[in-house]
């Protein structure tokens, strides 16, 4: 997609206060007018349409981009993240799912931003585990709560309580405190001094609803569940596979009548044949998950 090069780019030389206040002058869609556009990009690549709905989302990219303001990181360069995830959401966007961009756009925008992190900072590299992951993106959180933001090193009632809170080591803790200390700002800092409509850093920062770390655990059982489904598909021959993939496991969902033309069979018997693969699949799923200590299957 090139609207990329048509849009303001944060930079230092430019002032972060300015291209805030830059790209409050894009206007917010009616969903009317955001299904129109989404049509026209889908339908006919039209950039004009894609570039509008970039546009119209760049104050959601901004204000998520500084929900993630204590990693040490240029603010600049994460707000740019946060845009190349905004573009991702826009070009897989489908506006005939039922649901907002902004709602989608959230996802992408949050997974662009927490890779840049993770490619950046020099304590989570590859084959850092996901749990210490989880404790990176919550530790900051987890200090709030019992004040112990401003602290270089944490007394050990607190990573003890810290440690029990997330669920991982007092060492893993301590180690992730200590690289993360330092470049915490405060967030009542005023975004550009120069101007009477100046506003806090926080009045910027993401709902609080959005947790970094549950995304983590949500992605990590999400994976889980895919393996799960893997090894369960084992369970069924070929015939019942493909049937049960086209007709309940992929996005365009293939007619019976289509796939009894296929197997040169009634309309019914293929739906017989759906059905007793998916409950055989169930079972088994339920049985590995059983076998794995997971959660119920459904």
């Amino acid at each position: 997609m090139s609207t990329y090069a048509n849009l303001p780019a944060p930079s230092p030389e430019q002032g972060l206060n300015r291209y805030l206040q830059e790209i409050r002058r894009f206007p917010m869609l009616e969903p009317e007018q955001e299904y129109m556009l989404a049509k026209r990009w889908v339908d006919h690549e039209d950039t004009d349409a894609a570039h509008q709905l970039v546009t119209s989302h760049l104050r959601l990219a901004a204000k998520i981009a500084m929900g993630y303001r204590g990693y040490g990181l240029p603010q600049a360069e994460v707000i740019s993240e946060a845009n190349v995830g905004l573009m991702q959401a826009v070009k897989r966007f489908d506006p005939e799912k039922g649901f907002r961009l902004a709602t989608y756009a959230m996802w992408w925008i949050r997974a662009s931003i927490q890779e840049y992190i993770l490619r950046s900072w020099s304590l989570v590299k590859l084959g850092t585990t996901s749990a210490q992951k989880k404790l990176f993106f919550n530790l900051r959180k987890a200090k709030a709560r019992i004040g112990a933001l401003e602290e270089g090193d944490l007394r050990p009632d607190n990573v003890k309580q810290i440690a029990n809170d997330l669920g991982v080591t007092e060492d893993e803790v301590i180690s992730m405190n200590r690289r993360m200390s330092g470049g915490d700002a405060s967030l009542n800092a005023m975004v550009g001094q120069d101007s009477e409509s100046s506003t806090q850093w926080q009045d910027w920062l993401e709902d609080e609803g959005a947790n970094q770390a549950s995304e983590y655990e949500e992605r990590d059982e999400l994976d889980a569940r895919r393996e799960l489904l893997a090894e369960a598909m084992e369970v069924l021959n070929d015939r019942e596979k493909d049937i049960l993939v086209q007709r309940r496991l992929q996005d365009e969902v293939v007619t019976l009548e289509e796939l009894s033309g296929q197997y040169d069979v009634s309309r019914e018997r293929i739906r017989q044949i759906e059905v007793r693969a998916f409950e055989k699949l169930q079972k088994r799923m339920q049985e590995l998950a059983r076998e794995k200590g997971m959660l119920a299957v459904a």
